[in-house]
């Protein structure tokens, strides 16, 4: 059975407010994954993100302006929210503007970070040409004695590469091992190789949606601190416990702050080991408060559980209290949908943790759909239904080409993968994909996260013929 991946190591990009860290964490990331805007201070929250660079696979996270001068509360909010940061990370990298040169605040930011004692790169931005770089005082960045400088910019990407290559090799962070679906002759997956033992299953949500309530009383016991206070749960924990005949090992993780809230010192919590509880579950289920469900809070972490294809309960908590004003589960889940269609999939299950209502039921679906997510689907099977799939509605046209699927195989396990081959992979529309990947939930009751990957088929050479 193929090992899990190694935990990517947290990359840390810290420093005062307006140098530019959002910028170059989207940059890193290869996609608009922070709200970028030229205003000190509007990154309010750590902002994380899974990386692959040349084959090597990190985690950045991108933190608010580090500003310790400053009483101001929010600027001391963000600077909480960097510490915590540097704690998680294996590396930090201090972003400063070459454009101003070094500040006492920068100074000050270096003297706390050298007290972490990790492996520490300056990044001095805004140097967008060879010609700005000679006019930048490089040398009084090189006096923080961090080691080398890089001077770069994020906006326009230019020696963005070289310092990401430093840090890699750094951390020493190994080539991944290929996606069973990148392989260039993707390899059909056999029953030895199939997941089995315990279920892993994660609780996550926005803090004081309930979740240290639920897993007491999943467990029986008050075997967590239960407080009205946000971010009561520092830590990620496991629990085991039998349900049914069968084992889980149940994780509570600290809850997802809301953003623009005031922070409180009891939220000192770290995302980054609620995001690797994710990472280390097959289920995770998502508690929502019912008397305030599909908020953008939810939506966030929710697109987080669907984007790391992990199985999903959504838990609608507190369905006492929207039982009292009158709330049915049909409505609920009708309105709840429309908010986050891109989760409908995933089964929906209203308790009660106060009361105790429901809760054992969540491990029901977490056990029924750990099944789905470990599930092996007969070749044979899954070609016969794309051959029904194209004779009900063909793919269409590529340029008055007819687009082909010629065959299927499932690749992989956890989430159950599938590589189609085709004549035209490049010309499978998105609608189409849509409607290939529902028909294969219809077919197989799926209600766990899949993927399906269209491959071009490898037309094989033809033997040369017989002289004569």
């Amino acid at each position: 059975m193929t090992p899990p991946p190694a935990p990517r190591p947290l990359v840390a990009l810290v420093g005062r407010p307006n140098v530019g860290k959002s910028t170059l964490f989207n940059r890193i990331a290869g996609r608009r994954a922070a709200i970028v805007e030229d205003v000190p201070g509007v990154t309010r929250d750590r902002n994380y993100a899974d990386a692959d660079w040349d084959g090597r696979r990190l985690s950045l996270v991108d933190t608010g302006g580090f500003e310790p001068a400053s009483r101001d509360q929010l600027v001391a909010q963000v600077q909480r929210q960097a510490q915590l940061a540097v704690d998680e990370a294996a590396a930090v990298v201090l972003v400063v503007d070459g454009r101003e040169g070094l500040t006492e605040v920068d100074r000050a930011v270096a003297d706390l970070l050298r007290r972490s004692g990790k492996p520490l790169f300056v990044a001095v931005n805004k140097v967008d040409s060879a010609r700005t770089e000679e006019d930048v005082a490089l040398a009084e960045f090189w006096s923080l004695g961090f080691g080398e400088v890089h001077a770069l910019s994020a906006e326009h990407g230019r020696g963005v590469a070289e310092l990401v290559d430093a840090v890699v090799a750094r951390l020493a962070i190994p080539e991944a091992p290929p996606a069973p679906e990148e392989a260039a002759e993707p390899a059909e997956v056999s029953e030895a190789e199939r997941p089995r033992g315990d279920v892993r299953l994660a609780i996550v949500g926005r803090p004081n949606v309930g979740k240290s309530t639920f897993v007491n009383a999943l467990l029986g016991e008050e075997r967590f601190v239960v407080s009205e206070l946000p971010g009561t749960t520092r830590d990620a924990i496991d629990s085991a416990l039998e349900h049914r005949g069968r084992r889980f090992v149940v994780t509570d993780t600290a809850g997802i702050r809301r953003k623009r809230s005031i922070a409180l010192k009891v939220e000192a919590y770290s995302v980054v080991r609620a995001m690797r509880a994710m990472d280390e579950a097959e289920v995770v289920a998502c508690l929502l408060d019912a008397t305030e469900a599909g908020v953008e809070q939810d939506a966030r972490l929710l697109g987080l559980v669907v984007e790391k294809a992990k199985a999903v309960v959504v838990v609608v908590n507190k369905w006492d209290i929207a039982e009292r004003e009158g709330a049915t589960k049909d409505w609920y889940r009708k309105e709840l949908w429309k908010r986050l269609p891109f989760a409908d999939f995933a089964p929906m299950v209203f308790v009660s943790a106060k009361e105790g209502r429901g809760v054992t039921k969540v491990l029901d679906q977490a056990a029924r759909l750990v099944e789905q997510y470990r599930a092996r689907f007969p070749t044979p099977q899954l070609n016969e239904l794309l051959e029904a799939i194209q004779e009900e509605h063909p793919a269409p046209l590529a340029k008055g080409h007819p687009v082909k699927l010629y065959y299927v195989a499932q690749v992989a396990y956890a989430p159950p993968t599938f590589v189609i081959q085709c004549n035209r992979p490049e010309a499978v529309p998105e609608h189409y994909r849509r409607f290939v990947e529902n028909r294969f939930r219809e077919a197989f009751g799926l209600e766990v996260p899949m993927r399906l990957v269209f491959r071009e088929r490898k037309r094989r050479a033809r033997p040369p013929r017989a002289p004569g």
